[in-house]
């Protein structure tokens, strides 16, 4: 994904990646405002960033499957 680095950086930009969007994804699938209803645009924003974090894990660092 991050073909515009080095290879010698290229799998400590992963791990970096990996660690900020499941950050972001559990931060915004877990939201909740104080009645306790779920903000949708987080939700969105929560499912884009584990999609992305799924991308990353299975192609770059795993290498279980290409998706081009």
């Amino acid at each position: 994904m991050f073909d515009f680095i080095g290879p010698e950086w290229s799998t400590p930009v992963n791990y970096l990646f990996l660690v900020v969007t499941s950050i972001i994804a559990i931060h915004a699938i877990r939201f909740r405002d104080p009645e306790g209803k779920p903000d949708y645009i987080r939700l969105l924003f929560g499912c884009i960033a584990a999609v992305f974090f799924l991308l990353v894990l299975l192609q770059d660092v795993l290498k279980v499957t290409r998706f081009s």
